[in-house]
């Protein structure tokens, strides 16, 4: 057994004081438990091994990427785990503990400037544009994950687990969308299993385009690119809640302090919108959502600085 045994066959805890009286349980799964604390090394392990099954990926090769942080760090420590070299462009408008993390397993960073450190669809074209640059060097594998289709197969073992703990008593899934692999990697499992589950997608409100809105700057980490990602999917989509930044944060802090629950961003999205779903549904109904990543990666930031 290795380090990468250990990615999957995450906790899932049933919340308690955020949740209103009267609608149905809200289920999280823990995926901070994942080994650098972000579900995000689901896909980083499936995207590796399948680049090395095909020929693109050989000993000796480079692994280019470009992310906002949780996704380098997950495919730093596949990197690190199996001997390659990592190149990963990043940018300013992440958090510190994210380039800190990816440059402890090993990552080679290039930062590309933000506009005062929002996420905005120019920043997220402008780092794929260097990672392509970068992508044309010899011997480089670029993974490329708005993308690619294998990081979606490395969900699918996600959506297995939710539907064995729930005990195939689940009514939504309520999920946020970056490059949507997680969203139709669980969706695709779960609705082959309950055809009538009700999937909800999850984007920030200052940059609602999947609603048809206009793309703008937000500070929820790893969400919300700007435009519709290559990889969404709107047939195996209900409905679409956007979340306003600040109440993404209140709503971290809240399940730190009310839940014990220390998680980021994207998490606090997830639940606020989560919670408007399981309003609307009887007190026997499960709503199962992700803690997709450890609050640990947020310290430095204005969600839980001190003072």
């Amino acid at each position: 057994m290795d380090v990468l045994d250990a990615i999957g066959n995450t906790s899932m805890v049933r919340l308690g004081r955020v949740v209103p009286a009267g609608g149905a349980q809200v289920l999280a799964k823990l995926e901070w438990e994942n080994p650098t604390g972000s579900m995000k090394d689901r896909m980083a392990h499936a995207v590796i091994s399948r680049a090395e099954k095909d020929g693109r990926l050989r000993s000796g090769d480079t692994v280019v990427e470009y992310t906002g942080g949780s996704t380098g760090a997950s495919l730093a420590l596949v990197c690190a785990a199996r001997g390659y070299r990592i190149r990963i462009v990043t940018s300013d408008a992440f958090s510190r503990e994210k380039l800190d993390q990816m440059a402890a397993l090993g990552a080679e960073l290039t930062l590309v400037p933000s506009e005062g450190g929002r996420t905005t669809k120019k920043l997220i074209l402008e780092m794929i544009e260097v990672a392509r640059g970068l992508s044309r060097e010899p011997r480089t594998c670029w993974t490329d994950q708005l993308n690619n289709l294998d990081s979606i197969a490395g969900y699918h073992a996600l959506g297995e687990e939710i539907w064995a703990q729930t005990s195939s008593r689940i009514d939504a899934f309520v999920h946020s969308v970056g490059t949507a692999a997680s969203l139709r990697g669980v969706a695709t499992v779960l609705k082959r299993y309950r055809p009538g589950i009700r999937i909800v997608a999850v984007e920030p409100a200052e940059s609602s385009v999947l609603r048809g809105g206009p793309a703008g700057p937000h500070k929820i980490e790893g969400v919300g690119i700007g435009y519709a990602p290559p990889l969404w999917d709107p047939s195996l989509v209900d409905q679409i809640i956007p979340v306003a930044t600040e109440a993404a944060k209140d709503m971290a802090r809240r399940l730190a302090r009310e839940e014990a629950l220390f998680a980021g961003t994207s998490s606090g999205a997830n639940v606020v919108a989560a919670l408007q779903v399981a309003e609307r549904l009887e007190p026997e109904a499960r709503v199962v959502t992700l803690m997709v990543d450890s609050g640990l990666k947020y310290l430095n930031t204005d969600v839980f600085r001190a003072g």
